[in-house]
């Protein structure tokens, strides 16, 4: 097995059975609770930066853990033999700074992965609060109440903090999310705004993420507001899953995304449009790769990610994928990328770029090579 491979294998494995922390020390850029990749961990390996589950019930069960070596490096061992060593991404310098009415830069925007800047603009979601309403895996609103955001980031607070951490911290791309609000844009309206205050303030690439708005005229005016990559995340594939896992967001069904991305490929571009697959709560590996066939058709780009099981969510118990399944979905899924050119490293912005949460890339990469 070559070298890329083993990584290959580690990556996925350690991602779907999370890491031991030993102390509070080896807490470096992590993440409790919130939008995107939460109860997670920054950590370079072998040069690639990787989303780890550190603070979810299943990483403290994990044959993984961090151990300081003799050198003052810090190394991942797996049942107490060391593999390789690894280093963590560090709190960014523009952390250390506030807005002019006393808000930590932090509570406006955070560091993923060890270059990419990321908000929430709205922290709030219709779909958040009532078992018959929120998506189980979600936990948008922990970090609100837990005092570490505000529940609406202003366009101007925005372009300020996105400013300071290209230039303190040499951030490439940046990920606009939100929770969905009631109006029937879905977000799409409060997206346009700060992206465009972003990008007068700063030349920043930025992925936009919402729900399918009603109208996809959206679409044109993110475009040219300056967004330049778009997410519209299906999260599960199945119907009957999609019910129960989403009892509110399912109403939205897979026909009404598959418009949407039809309309939204032709303005973004071929692969500059892509959606959040949930591998882990139950869709078989054969739901999710017909899915990716026809998403990839279309020009969106299927990044699939291992579900991670938050705490204080109704799923926190849930058990988190097997390695194996994760292998079985992401092997043929890059193959398919391949032959497709549909690239990862083609895309400006956003989740599927940064690649961190999930394996994909080192798939991607290996069927690419073959290829050539």
């Amino acid at each position: 097995m070559s070298h890329s491979q083993q990584m290959q294998q580690l990556i996925t494995d350690i991602q779907s059975k999370g890491v031991r922390l030993s102390s509070t020390e080896q807490e470096h850029v992590s993440r409790k609770g919130g939008a995107g990749p939460s109860d997670h961990q920054a950590i370079v390996i072998d040069g690639s930066t990787v989303m780890v589950p550190v603070h979810t019930q299943s990483a403290n069960y994990s044959p993984y853990t961090l151990a300081d070596n003799e050198v003052g490096e810090v190394t991942l061992k797996n049942e107490g033999i060391p593999i390789v060593d690894v280093t963590f991404a560090r709190d960014p310098k523009f952390y250390q700074l506030k807005t002019s009415d006393g808000i930590p830069y932090s509570h406006i925007a955070t560091l993923h992965s060890t270059d990419v800047l990321a908000t929430t603009v709205l922290q709030t979601c219709i779909r958040y609060g009532g078992m018959n309403k929120t998506c189980k895996f979600c936990s948008i609103e922990q970090s609100l109440a837990a005092g570490r955001t505000i529940a609406y980031k202003r366009p101007s607070q925005l372009a300020e903090v996105a400013k300071a951490a290209v230039e303190l911290d040499g951030v490439k791309h940046m990920v606009m999310t939100t929770g969905t609000p009631s109006t029937p844009d879905r977000g799409a309206k409060v997206l346009t705004e700060s992206v465009s205050a972003v990008k007068a303030a700063v030349d920043l690439p930025i992925q936009v993420q919402c729900e399918p708005p009603n109208d996809h005229h959206w679409f044109q005016l993110l475009k040219e507001a300056g967004a330049d990559a778009l997410g519209m995340h299906i999260e599960v594939v199945s119907p009957r899953l999609r019910k129960s896992m989403m009892p509110s967001k399912s109403q939205i069904t897979l026909d009404e995304y598959m418009k949407a991305f039809k309309a939204a490929v032709p303005i973004f571009g071929w692969g500059q449009v892509s959606t959040y697959i949930l591998a882990g709560l139950g869709d078989t590996v054969d739901d999710i790769l017909a899915v990716c066939d026809e998403l990839i058709a279309i020009g969106v780009y299927p990044f699939v990610v291992p579900f991670v099981p938050i705490r204080g969510t109704p799923l926190e118990d849930h058990p988190a994928p097997s390695s194996e399944l994760m292998v079985a979905i992401l092997r043929p899924l890059g193959a398919k990328l391949a032959a497709a050119n549909m690239s990862s490293a083609q895309v400006k912005a956003g989740c599927a770029k940064c690649g961190a949460c999930s394996s994909l890339q080192k798939y991607e990469n290996t069927n690419a090579k073959q290829l050539n």
